[in-house]
């Protein structure tokens, strides 16, 4: 890849560069493609499924409906960043269109909470096939991978380290790396602190993906779940000190105009961008 004159590239179907925010010169590395960025589903919203540079999965609400079966056999490891159904919808059905295609059994990287929930409630014979198991304990299809917080380990040529957040249930965020910079995804998160003492303590940081679910006229619902709306997002953004593009996921599909437009209508202490489904960026 080339030196762009840009904070992070972003490629649609036709391969054309668009810059983002305000302008600054490096070289580029990492290629995320965005399959899925919002909070539940409809023909027109795919729920949270990230493919970096090809091979790495980060969340799978959507992956088997937004990749063909031939690129699904590419998709080689899976990082859940929680156990909610918007981040794993389709991993039963990633196993089951990828079985005896694969020479090594797929892994899913989850740190301890959401191993316990993955095991519990998804591959678990009820709801689908426990597939550590099949075809049998030696060979399985499926390997599940132990992760711990702040532990940063070493994947496909990156190195992630996982970051606890405040949600409604064990969660958490990703600081992802490779040898040119870093971004942080937040996940699913109402107000926390973590997080964004490590984007500012990140010196290579190139960008940060964070959550906004709900407008602001339902606060309580959002803090309920623990989730973000426009009105906690710019007091969580004022913790941040480095000046990197910031782009938002998860919004919630019966919210989308309403969100957009108080989004609009708002002064942020950083500029935001909706990130767009099925485009591809690069840090």
């Amino acid at each position: 890849m080339g030196t762009r004159v840009i904070l992070a590239a972003r490629s649609g179907r036709d391969g054309d560069h668009q810059d983002l925010s305000r302008q600054w010169s490096y070289t580029y590395g990492m290629e995320w493609h965005v399959l899925g960025s919002f909070g539940g589903s409809s023909p027109e919203c795919r729920m949270t499924s990230f493919l970096i540079n090809g091979h790495l999965a980060l969340d799978a609400g959507s992956l088997t409906q937004a990749l063909p079966i031939e690129r699904q056999r590419l998709v080689r490891r899976v990082v859940v960043t929680h156990s909610h159904l918007d981040h794993t919808a389709s991993l039963p059905f990633l196993l089951e269109n990828t079985f005896g295609d694969r020479q090594e059994a797929l892994e899913i990287l989850v740190a301890p909470q959401a191993m316990h929930a993955v095991k519990r409630h998804l591959f678990n014979n009820d709801t689908w096939p426990d597939f550590t198991r099949i075809p049998n304990d030696m060979l399985p299809a499926l390997r599940l991978v132990e992760v711990q917080p702040f532990e940063r380990f070493l994947v496909d040529g990156l190195a992630l380290t996982a970051i606890p957040v405040h949600h409604a249930v064990p969660t958490h965020g990703y600081l992802v790396e490779d040898d040119r910079g870093a971004v942080l995804f937040t996940s699913d998160t109402g107000p926390t602190d973590e997080v964004w003492r490590v984007a500012n303590r990140t010196a290579k940081l190139r960008a940060i993906i964070v959550e906004v679910s709900f407008p602001s006229r339902m606060q309580a619902v959002a803090d309920v779940s623990r989730h973000l709306t426009p009105t906690t997002l710019s007091s969580e953004l004022a913790k941040l000190t480095h000046d990197v593009p910031v782009f938002l996921y998860h919004f919630k599909p019966p919210y989308l105009a309403e969100l957009r437009g108080e989004l609009a209508g708002m002064r942020l202490p950083h500029p935001v961008e909706e990130l767009r489904q099925g485009e591809v960026y690069r840090f």
